[in-house]
């Protein structure tokens, strides 16, 4: 099997990663934060510890400022809806996963907020000065992506950080395509950034994360989700201070533990080591799909990230993903819950995507290639 769908979710895992999963649940089994006992107190160590290795990972200093979810989807709501206020003006990207723009589309529905949409394709002056037209006196918000979950296209979050801070403007990140490949610095990159724990970071599926930058006033963060948290149990309110008042309820611990393992497994590799081998099999089965007659290849040369959106005429994407899956290729087909970007670069609203991971071959891209060639023959 040739997998080349990293950017739904990386397949395989480093086998430290299951291992510490397995672990977990076979000798540290309590439930962190609710009980002074063996089990709980290791679990909440286990936690901790991720907390400090996210932290850290992403030029934090407060493992406290860690807040899990089960998935980026999750941390990108909490962070939306617990800092927009009534009356506020949101900017996003012609980029944005639908994690990003429902939530955005939903406060304007509930006539909360209002919000626009900035050209994140061309250059970033381009960008940056799409942006500056777009600003309102009440402009509070602006969320954007940083590198897209369908196309070879990064934006320039440092600028667009830099440009927020000087304008008092807060920027919430979305890193679900770029944590683990791409260089992320917590208020240098964004004031909140969000991301899942199971793409780039290799970690198991129901982990995620905001991280929230060391001078973040968490006063004006609510709580989106309420229960028990463990701590203050006597009061009616979740309280405001991170990270249990914005946790509610029993956290995975095992699958936290498994994200640990993940982020030092990258460490250990070194991002910069992933993003060139990455980049080396994209560049390769670029350079192929842009000789083959009848394929289109969105954005064809641009070379920052690592996944690429192609459609081959009179074939639908979802019949090329099917030709693919049945000589053994996973791949992925469709809009891609990224309906702002498919119009942006004018697929016709579907196309068929090719994502990789550090677990890729240049054989899987020759083998890709060839197979490829056939199908559409």
């Amino acid at each position: 099997m040739i997998y080349f769908d990293n950017a739904a979710t990386t397949f395989p895992k480093p086998r430290e990663v299951t291992a510490a999963v397995a672990h977990h649940m076979e000798a540290h089994g309590g439930n962190p934060g609710r009980g002074a006992h063996p089990l709980a107190l290791a679990a909440a160590e286990a936690v901790y510890d991720t907390r400090s290795e996210i932290a850290s990972f992403f030029g934090g200093s407060k493992p406290e400022n860690v807040v899990f979810t089960q998935n980026a989807t999750h941390a990108l709501n909490l962070a939306i809806f617990g800092t927009v206020r009534a009356g506020d003006h949101i900017l996003i990207s012609n980029m944005e996963h639908n994690s990003v723009f429902r939530p955005v589309a939903e406060l304007c529905r509930r006539g909360m907020a209002s919000y626009s949409v900035f050209d994140a394709l061309g250059s970033e002056k381009e960008t940056l000065a799409g942006i500056k037209k777009l600003l309102r006196p009440n402009t509070r918000v602006l969320i954007c992506t940083h590198a897209s979950n369908i196309c070879p296209k990064v934006l320039p979050l440092a600028a667009i950080s830099r440009f927020c801070r000087e304008r008092g403007i807060l920027h919430i990140a979305d890193v679900s395509q770029s944590a683990g490949i791409y260089p992320v610095t917590v208020g240098e990159h964004a004031d909140i950034i969000c991301a899942p724990g199971h793409k780039g970071l290799y970690g198991p599926q129901g982990t995620g994360f905001c991280l929230f930058a060391d001078g973040f006033d968490f006063a004006r963060l609510s709580p989106s989700v309420f229960g028990g948290n463990g701590v203050g149990s006597a009061k009616p309110e979740m309280g405001r201070v991170p990270p249990e008042s914005f946790e509610a309820g029993t956290l995975p611990a095992p699958a936290i533990a498994g994200l640990c393992r993940g982020v030092r497994f990258v460490k250990r590799l070194g991002i910069e080591n992933i993003r060139a081998h990455e980049s080396a099999i994209s560049e390769k089965i670029r350079a192929f799909l842009l000789r083959c007659d009848g394929v289109t290849v969105y954005l064809p040369y641009e070379k920052a990230g690592s996944t690429l959106l192609l459609n081959a005429g009179g074939v639908s994407s979802a019949e090329l993903a099917a030709r693919l899956s049945a000589r053994g290729v996973c791949t992925r087909a469709g809009m891609h819950c990224a309906p702002l970007a498919h119009e942006a670069l004018g697929t016709g609203g579907e196309a068929l995507r090719l994502s990789f991971s550090a677990f890729n071959t240049e054989k899987e891209a020759d083998d890709f290639c060839r197979i490829f060639s056939e199908i559409i023959k």
